[in-house]
């Protein structure tokens, strides 16, 4: 609460003025709460990125043979795609017929 009201001072000031060492505030309930919702968040989105890595890579792999070798900017470009349009790549690549095929999807839902 305090920090809402007094923005413009850091949180060790804040913490002098409360007459609170920072270090128990560490160990109180609510900052044990705040720092497992943190490592949840973090696991969640680490999971999230590994998912769209091995999609991309996977992907990628099945393009290379589809289309034959991808430019470093195509890889880029794949690699940088969000799970979901992996997914939706990967699908569609089923149907490309060569290079062609994979510009005009990349320029469609890239």
């Amino acid at each position: 609460m305090l920090m809402q009201r007094l923005p413009q001072l850091s949180n060790e000031e804040i913490m002098v003025i409360a007459g609170i060492p920072m270090e128990e505030l560490r160990h109180t309930r609510a900052a044990q709460d705040w720092l497992a919702e943190g490592r949840q968040e973090g696991l969640q989105e680490g999971l999230q990125e590994g998912k769209a890595s091995e999609a991309a890579k996977m992907t990628l792999r099945l393009l290379k043979r589809r289309c034959g070798p991808l430019s470093e900017a195509t890889t880029a470009q794949i690699q940088a795609l969000p799970l979901e349009q992996l997914e939706s790549l990967a699908d569609a690549l089923l149907d490309f017929q060569g290079p062609t095929d994979l510009s005009a999807w990349l320029a469609a839902n890239g």
